[in-house]
C-alpha cells in the first residue's frame, strides 16, 4: 500500500483495535487515534461465543485468544426467586461440533491486550495516544480529523470506533444522545476462594429476577469469578465507572432467595455503569466515514455480544476493503449493507430479553421457566445458530 493515505481509525477499544489488526493482515496501513494517555480497557469479564473464535482467526489472534480464554461448560439459567435451576445449555463437544468453535469468557483487559500487542508487532499499524477525535472534513480524495490536542491527521477514510459517545457519529448521523434504559450494572471482581463453594461452577451463569438478574462465571484460568448485577434503578443520567457501596448494590436485590443475594454480599469494590443504547439507523455512511461497533449500533449487555459485533464489524470491513482496492466510497457501503441487520437485530432483541427473559415476575416467570425447561440442548442450538454462526460476513440474520 506505499504511497496511499492510511485509514484513520477513532478509537483504540477492543472495535479500533480490531480492525486495524485485521487491515494490516491485508498490507493496509492505519493510523488509531485514542483519546486516553495510554492504551487499555475498564470493566470486567466479557463472553466469547463461537462466532468471536471465528473472528478471532480472521483478524489473526485466533492462537492468542484461545490462549487466555476460560472455556466453560455450560450456560445456566437460574430462578433468583426461587433458587433453583431452570435450565442449562451443554457447550461440550456437541456444541463446538455444530458451531466450530468453542463458548469461553475472558477478562476485557485481557482481549484487548491481545489486540495491542497485533497491533503494535506490525508495520502497518501507528497507534497513537491523547489523540481524541473531535470532528473531519474530507474533500473526495481523503478524510482530515481535528484532535482535542489541536493536531491534523490526514487518511483515505475515518472508522469511527469512539464507542456509545461516539464524536464521529455526531457528524455522520447528528442524532441526539444516547437511549438511557434505567437499568443499572454493577461489576466486581473477586478470588475464587470468596465464592460461595456450591456456586463455583464452570459455567456462565445467570440468576433471573423480577427486574434484576446476576450473572457469575470464572475468569483468569479460575483464579477470579467475575460477578455482574443488575436491576431496575430507573436512573435517568448516564453513568460509567463510579464506585458504590455494597449495600447499594444489594438495594435492588432484597427481593431475591439468599443463595442469589449470598453472591452480591461476597462482592468488593463494587463499580456501577447505567446501561444505554440506541435505535438502529441506517445511516452509519458520510462519503469517506462510516462506523463501527457502539459508534455504529450500541446495544444493552443481554446477548453477551457487544465485543463480538464489533470483531465481526472488523472483519466485514477487512473484507470489503481489501475486495475493493482503490474503492474506498463503494467498500465502505458493501460493510454497512452486510452488517445493519444483523446488528440491528441484536440491538432490539437485547431489549426484548431483558424485559421477556431476565425481568419478569410472577405468571410472565412461570412462562418462561416452563418454555425454557422444554427445550433440547439440539434445539438450543437450532434457536442460536443464526447468531454463534456468523463471522461478520455471512449468516447475517
Amino acid at each position: 500500500m506505499s504511497g496511499t493515505l492510511p485509514i484513520l481509525i477513532a478509537g483504540g477499544g477492543i472495535g479500533g483495535l480490531a480492525t486495524a489488526a485485521g487491515l494490516a493482515r491485508c498490507g493496509i496501513d492505519s493510523i488509531v487515534l485514542e483519546k486516553s494517555p495510554q492504551l487499555g480497557e475498564i470493566g470486567a469479564g466479557i463472553q466469547l461465543g463461537p462466532n468471536a473464535f471465528h473472528a478471532f482467526d480472521t483478524l489473526g489472534v485466533g492462537d492468542a485468544a484461545r490462549a487466555m480464554a476460560v472455556y466453560i461448560d455450560q450456560l445456566r439459567l437460574m430462578d433468583a426467586v426461587g433458587g433453583e435451576e431452570i435450565t442449562h445449555i451443554d457447550l461440550g463437544d456437541k456444541f463446538r461440533q455444530r458451531f466450530g468453535n468453542p463458548y469461553a469468557v475472558v477478562h476485557r483487559a485481557d482481549l484487548h491486550r491481545v489486540f495491542q500487542d497485533a497491533c503494535q508487532n506490525s508495520p502497518h499499524v501507528d497507534l497513537r495516544t491523547s489523540s481524541e477525535v473531535l470532528g473531519y472534513e474530507q474533500d473526495g480524495g481523503s478524510v482530515t480529523v481535528r484532535t482535542a490536542a489541536g493536531q491534523t491527521v490526514k487518511g483515505s477514510a475515518l472508522i469511527g470506533a469512539d464507542g456509545l459517545h461516539s464524536n464521529v457519529r455526531k457528524q455522520v448521523v447528528g442524532d441526539f444522545p444516547p437511549r438511557i434504559s434505567g437499568h443499572t450494572t454493577y461489576r466486581s471482581v473477586i478470588p475464587t476462594e470468596q465464592m460461595p463453594e456450591d456456586l463455583r461452577w464452570n459455567a456462565a451463569t445467570l440468576w433471573a429476577g423480577p427486574k434484576c438478574h446476576i450473572v457469575h462465571y470464572p475468569l483468569h484460568g479460575w483464579k477470579q469469578f467475575n460477578l455482574v448485577v443488575t436491576y431496575h434503578s430507573d436512573a435517568a443520567e448516564a453513568v460509567a465507572g463510579k464506585p458504590v457501596s455494597n449495600e447499594e448494590v444489594l438495594r435492588g436485590f432484597e427481593h431475591i432467595h439468599p443463595r442469589a443475594q449470598a453472591i452480591i454480599r461476597h462482592g468488593k469494590n463494587w463499580r456501577l455503569w447505567v446501561l444505554c443504547d440506541r435505535d438502529p439507523v441506517e445511516k452509519w455512511i458520510d462519503g469517506r466515514v462510516t462506523l463501527l461497533g457502539d459508534a455504529a449500533h450500541p446495544q444493552l449487555q443481554y446477548f453477551a455480544q457487544g465485543a463480538c459485533m464489533a470483531m465481526e464489524d472488523a472483519v466485514c470491513l477487512q473484507h470489503m476493503v481489501s475486495s475493493h482496492p482503490g474503492q474506498i466510497e463503494t467498500a465502505l457501503e458493501a460493510y454497512r449493507a452486510q452488517r445493519l441487520l444483523r446488528t440491528a437485530k441484536i440491538q432490539l432483541m437485547s431489549r426484548a430479553i431483558g424485559e421477556h427473559i431476565y425481568h419478569p415476575a410472577g405468571v410472565h416467570a412461570l412462562l418462561r421457566n416452563a418454555i425454557m425447561k422444554a427445550k433440547s440442548d439440539e434445539q438450543w442450538y437450532d434457536t442460536l445458530g443464526w447468531l454463534y454462526g456468523g463471522n461478520g460476513l455471512g449468516a447475517t440474520v
